[in-house]
């Protein structure tokens, strides 16, 4: 496969992902603001995902304004979920011939929508949010019915997973640097707020059903931890992740005649091993805040490894092959 091709199916994914948890976390602050709008909980979950440091070079981060007033959001957040969208659509553009026409028209009409929402949008946000979350799970279903499962299906099952890896980490740091930490153990109390918190980051993870049929819905946060870093049977948590993107990265490596031993397979099979063989206790007794800061890097580590080996290596490197 080419790798301006690769690149496009992994950006695709990635953006379209990215846009989804944007949706879902303005989503939440809607409802969290709607009878308090100075609600911390809700203004936590913005920080965490929307200013996201992004790994695309092409990409300018900014810092975004909340909107103080009850059931409103800022402008700005609602054009950052448009322009993730936006970019989705143009990475697929870009490849074209190579996704079904079904994930064409579904990506398309995504597109137009949120192109044309307007002054709509802003009227309704919440409506505007769950629509382009509903739209995003579309696509997934038709790129899962209609693609075929080979190397550029892996490519987006990567951009798909580190985004989240990355994202549920992000949200699980700021839960507990906010909510969790005393010195370096995890110490949170059975108040109001914190509950509301709990309930605030999984709604934000889609997680809240999924944890109270786990759990029941006794909220704590050494098990809102386990559940969303170690839980390897829900699809939003890091360790559920970590399973996809290294089995994705061996499976582009046999596609190639490679062995699963390159730098993008190690620093995954990393990840898996610290994910895989932790425990709750022993990183809520060290300090999970760093643990969890420590996961984000590793995703990093492997999107610049997944880089160097398979999209901007050098033309010596293509020869040698």
């Amino acid at each position: 496969m080419l790798s301006r091709v690769a690149d496009g199916f992994y950006w695709m994914s990635r953006y379209l992902e990215r846009a989804e948890q944007q949706a879902r976390v303005i989503d939440v602050y809607l409802s969290l603001t709607l009878d308090d709008p100075t609600d911390t909980v809700g203004h936590a979950l913005l920080t965490s995902v929307l200013p996201e440091q992004d790994d695309d070079p092409e990409s300018e981060d900014e810092a975004v304004p909340t909107d103080p007033q009850a059931g409103r959001v800022a402008p700005e957040y609602l054009s950052a979920v448009t322009e993730s969208v936006v970019r989705a659509r143009e990475n697929a553009r870009q490849i074209r011939e190579q996704i079904s026409s079904a994930m064409w028209e579904q990506l398309n009409s995504l597109y137009l929508t949120v192109g044309t929402a307007g002054i709509s949008h802003a009227q309704d946000p919440g409506g505007f949010m769950r629509s382009t979350i509903d739209r995003a799970h579309l696509f997934h279903g038709v790129t899962q019915a209609t693609l075929s499962h080979g190397e550029g299906w892996h490519y987006m099952e990567l951009g798909r997973y580190l985004e989240r890896a990355m994202t549920t980490a992000s949200m699980l740091q700021q839960y507990f640097s906010d909510h969790g930490v005393d010195g370096s153990h995890a110490q949170v109390t059975a108040s109001r707020a914190d509950y509301g918190a709990g309930v605030g980051l999984l709604r934000a993870c889609a997680a809240l059903e999924a944890y109270c049929r786990h759990y029941t819905a006794d909220i704590r946060p050494e098990r809102l931890a386990e559940f969303l870093l170690l839980n390897a049977e829900f699809p939003r948590s890091t360790q559920f992740a970590a399973d996809r993107i290294e089995d994705s990265l061996r499976a582009i490596a046999r596609g190639l005649g490679r062995q699963a031993t390159g730098r993008p397979e190690r620093f995954a099979g990393r990840l898996r091993a610290a994910l895989n063989y932790g425990t709750v206790d022993e990183i809520l007794e060290d300090d999970i805040v760093g643990y969890v800061e420590q996961l984000r890097r590793q995703c990093s580590q492997i999107h610049s490894a997944l880089y160097q080996t398979y999209i901007t290596y050098p033309i010596e490197t293509a020869i040698a092959r």
